[in-house]
């Protein structure tokens, strides 16, 4: 039988847990985000689930110029990679306000730009921009339904955004607006739910334009609504997780077409009897944000979590007898992100054999800023 797409040849060289990444299946994914968008200038990939210069490099090899980033690290390794544009999608605060001026300072090449949805924030963030002799584009953030961050659209909304386009050493770049809370699994129902939570905030570009203020762009949502925002021509697109992929999208959103890219490899330690085992999959090893599964492990699908913690996973199934200690198991995360986090290198597999290492360059709070 043909070796399925996870399984390595050489696996007796990764210690377990490891992070394994298939670039050719990460290139692919590029492509059909490339396909979906209609042309790499729509779109402006969140790098927070790879954090991965390598995969920024893929990106602007297929002609993707704008990136996001959650963190500072993560805006400087994109912008180390080459990348011409990137936006710092989390308000800089404390620190973080001179962090962003002198990452600026020290990568020329590259347009970054920030969000904000506070009158205090924007005024540091002009203060410090002028001390710099810069000029940040800001754009506002909004809240478009998910009450984590941003602004409600509406006319204290506008009032910030005029505030950011007087502010000197500030320019007004457009909005930023994430919906992550629209998930649903039946996409007419997501389009629904999608269309009429950033109605209000189209309404609010014209009546701003109308005005006179120029709003350049809209940056939208992320990967649950990617081929929905797609369809429209006035976002630039910002999905992130369709570059690895995982279980929990893979079952979530049946519409969507991205191959898994990234996986964990991980070994029974023990065999505590009966149809339990132990993993070397502990809380250190899978994202563990959320209830169990928090892992699909192939080839023992009925696997059931009966414990976790640090450095274990206990599972049972009825597999169990099979699985000597030392067994070697490969499971996709249901949450790849975080999971990716928890790891200081991916093992990178071509042809079903390691062929490098990738250090997990942006997992770091802190580069060189």
């Amino acid at each position: 039988m043909p070796r399925p797409w996870y399984a390595m040849a050489d696996v007796e060289r990764v210690a377990s847990p490891a992070l394994l990444v298939h670039p050719a299946r990460v290139r692919e994914n590029v492509a059909r985000m490339v396909r979906i968008a209609g042309g790499p200038a729509r779109l402006r990939p969140h790098v927070k689930t790879h954090k991965l210069p390598q995969v920024v490099g893929m990106q602007l090899a297929a002609g993707i110029t704008k990136f996001k980033a959650a963190t500072i690290a993560e805006a400087e390794m994109t912008a180390a990679a080459g990348a011409p544009d990137v936006l710092l999608a989390y308000q800089p605060v404390g620190p973080n306000v001179d962090r962003l001026l002198t990452l600026a300072a020290a990568y020329p090449d590259t347009t970054f730009a920030a969000v904000a949805d506070d009158e205090t924030a924007i005024g540091a963030l002009s203060k410090a921009a002028q001390a710099s002799g810069r000029t940040v584009r800001v754009f506002l953030d909004l809240d478009c339904g998910m009450h984590r961050t941003g602004i409600e659209p509406g006319p204290r909304a506008a009032e910030l955004y005029r505030l950011i386009a007087s502010q000197p050493g500030l320019s007004a770049a457009g909005f930023h607006a994430y919906d992550g809370h629209l998930h649903d699994r039946d996409l007419a129902t997501r389009t629904a739910n999608c269309d009429a939570a950033f109605a209000p905030i189209r309404r609010l570009r014209q009546e701003l334009e109308a005005d006179g203020l120029a709003v350049p762009s809209i940056v939208a949502g992320g990967t649950p609504t990617f081929p929905i925002h797609a369809a429209h021509t006035d976002v630039e697109c910002s999905p992130g997780t369709s570059l690895f992929w995982d279980w929990g999208y893979t079952t979530k959103l049946p519409d969507m077409d991205f191959l898994p890219a990234a996986l964990v490899v991980t070994r029974v330690v023990s065999r505590p009897g009966g149809t339990r085992l132990c993993l070397d999959l502990g809380h250190k090893a899978i994202a563990s944000e959320n209830p169990h599964p928090r892992v699909h492990l192939f080839g023992i699908e009925d696997a059931r979590a009966v414990g976790h913690s640090e450095e274990h996973l206990v599972i049972e199934t009825a597999r169990a007898a099979e699985l000597p200690v030392g067994a070697v198991v490969y499971g996709l995360p249901v949450h790849i992100c975080p999971t990716v986090a928890l790891y200081s290198e991916a093992v990178v597999v071509e042809d079903g054999r390691a062929v490098d290492r990738w250090p997990i360059a942006a997992r770091a709070r802190r580069l060189s800023v």
